[in-house]
């Protein structure tokens, strides 16, 4: 009998795992034929999981986003593509990637956490400014290609993303096309310009270019980060004021790099997920509760 009813425990167990299993979103490929530049590399992602329980991903070849959609009547029809950091080497995607899309999510706003591919790792063949920047900007495109089905609306399609990611970001914000109408991929026919940029303790912000079709940009960071961030941002922020791009900037007194949202955080700069969604209401993007 005492074995009958391990048995019954252990197999509802395991129809939980498996339920909760189903129950996560699942990745979908930017590129199901293969990513152009990434021909013949087979070799699987890594994972390495920190002490402090943060998942830390290497070796994408096969870029892709994760949908966090919310539920159908909190859906504000606003989305975000998601670029976790990790210095162009690794992507830590838990704490930059994965909690901030629930959040997201749990606001009614359409989070997409991107893999992309990393330019920095060793032996990599990718570069930044050519593939790093190819995933992001068709992650904006293969979004919109599924507006319809996900209830968002196009032109409320934005990015955000942290430290390298917040430099991808950026860099989508400057280099995007309208489009290509003879491409024989429908999605490379769309335009893949972000309606919004939020950039999270971004790196190398010296080199980001400012025009005046630069869309709105909502800035935060730490005081105690390295210089070229804590300095940085303050300077990203008057680039876009002088150029009269709407600019909202954060600088948290308290904290350094690396924040993103883990359970463990506390102070003011825990705000700045709601900070960002205040500011898409200032902005016009969400309507305000």
């Amino acid at each position: 009998m005492k074995n009958t009813l391990c048995l019954i425990v252990f197999l509802a167990c395991c129809l939980c795992f498996a339920m909760v299993a189903d129950n996560e979103p699942k990745e979908i490929l930017l590129w199901p034929n293969g990513a152009p530049g990434s021909e013949g590399k087979t070799t699987a992602e890594n994972l390495r999981i920190t002490e402090q329980g943060d998942h830390v991903i290497s070796g994408v070849h096969k870029p892709s986003v994760t949908p966090y959609l919310p539920a159908a009547e909190k859906n504000t029809g606003v989305a975000i593509i998601i670029a976790p950091g990790g210095g162009h080497s690794e992507l830590w995607i838990s704490h930059e990637g994965y909690n901030p899309a629930k959040w997201f999510r749990e606001h009614g706003i359409n989070a997409f956490v991107l893999k992309y591919r990393l330019a920095k790792e060793k032996n990599s063949t990718y570069t930044v400014d050519k593939d790093e920047l190819a995933d992001i900007l068709r992650a904006i495109r293969l979004v919109k290609s599924r507006a319809k089905e996900w209830h968002i609306d196009t032109t409320k399609i934005g990015v955000l993303g942290f430290s390298a990611g917040g430099e991808l970001a950026a860099l989508s914000a400057m280099r995007f096309s309208l489009g290509n109408p003879n491409a024989s991929d429908p999605i490379d026919r769309l335009s893949d310009r972000p309606a919004f940029q939020a950039l999270i303790y971004p790196g190398n912000s010296s080199r980001f270019e400012v025009s005046k079709n630069s869309p709105p940009v909502f800035i935060a960071g730490g005081y105690k980060d390295r210089q070229d961030i804590s300095e940085g941002t303050a300077q990203l922020y008057l680039k876009y004021k002088q150029a009269g791009i709407p600019a909202e900037l954060h600088i948290y007194a308290s904290v350094g790099h690396g924040f993103g949202i883990r359970a463990a955080n506390k102070g003011a700069y825990t705000e700045w997920p709601r900070q960002v969604k205040l500011w898409l209401e200032d902005m016009g993007f969400l309507k305000g509760e």
